[in-house]
């Protein structure tokens, strides 16, 4: 059975919720008691802050045995089930994302990477052979999950053989002068294009990757729909020029007067004359 005297204390615990919230005004209607334990009830408000929607104040009651005065053991702002609650925070390491690092960045150093493995357990591998040289090699090396996780990476984006411009591409970048492969174990899946004409160019592509830019690519060239210009005919006959006399003058034709010369004197008749001739007249 709920303590009576602690179920009642109502304004009690009301204003406890009032002077933690600095604000009678937010503090809300009673929502309900929850008996905690033996003589220790918790009552619970409405919270009306702004920004703080399904929160409620709970204040936490008890008594001594036999005793009448309530006492104020706890008053805080608790999220309900319905709260407005933030994100799980995620620590920064876990949170960044590839393509968040900037130049003023430097990321976390992650000591049992999978993906690495220390150089001496892989001295069979050829990539480590290569780098440790003297001492000076890398502490650690891609290993295989490493290796295994890049080349699905990068088969699968925009440089493997389903981006769009190898699936229209004619020719595969295996095939091209401009494709460099890699060295190591990757060699045979990976090469890097040096085709300043190429979207890759300075990327790792994928040996069934492929573009427009190709070396061997060629267009056949349609009809052009320019007229054709004048043949023009070269010739190695040699043609002498005296460059000493001047070109003769060519004169015009003069100009010869028909028999037909309209002649001043005679007299032309009007329109007015011609009109009153007979039609057989005229048309002789």
């Amino acid at each position: 059975m709920a303590d009576a005297v602690l179920t009642g204390a109502i304004d009690v615990a009301r204003d406890a919720a009032i002077e933690l919230a600095e604000d009678a005004a937010a503090v809300g209607e009673h929502l309900g008691s929850v008996e905690e334990g033996e003589r220790v009830v918790s009552h619970t408000f409405a919270c009306l802050l702004p920004g703080y929607r399904g929160w409620v104040w709970t204040v936490t009651l008890s008594r001594a045995p036999r005793g009448k005065d309530v006492s104020v053991d706890e008053t805080e702002l608790l999220p309900a089930a319905d709260a407005l609650l933030a994100p799980a925070w995620i620590p920064w390491a876990e949170r960044v994302r590839p393509g968040d690092l900037e130049p003023s960045m430097v990321l976390p150093l992650i000591e049992n990477d999978p993906r690495l493995v220390p150089t001496y357990e892989v001295s069979k591998d050829e990539d480590a052979m290569q780098i440790w040289e003297l001492g000076l090699g890398r502490e650690r090396v891609l290993g295989a999950e490493g290796r295994d996780d890049v080349a699905s990476r990068w088969y699968r984006g925009s440089h493997g053989p389903t981006a769009a411009q190898a699936v229209a591409s004619a020719e595969p970048c295996q095939t091209c002068a401009f494709y460099v492969p890699l060295s190591g174990a990757m060699r045979l899946v990976f090469g890097a294009c040096t085709n300043e004409w190429s979207p890759s160019d300075g990327k790792v592509v994928s040996v069934d990757h492929g573009c427009g830019a190709h070396s061997q690519t060629t267009v056949e060239h349609g009809p052009t729909q320019w007229p054709a210009a004048d043949p023009v005919f070269a010739s190695d006959v040699v043609v002498g020029f005296d460059l000493g006399t001047p070109d003769a003058v060519v004169e015009p034709d003069a100009v010869v007067e028909s028999d037909a010369v309209v002649q001043e004197d005679a007299p032309v008749e009007s329109e007015a004359q011609l009109a009153e001739q007979p039609q057989e007249q005229v048309l002789a």
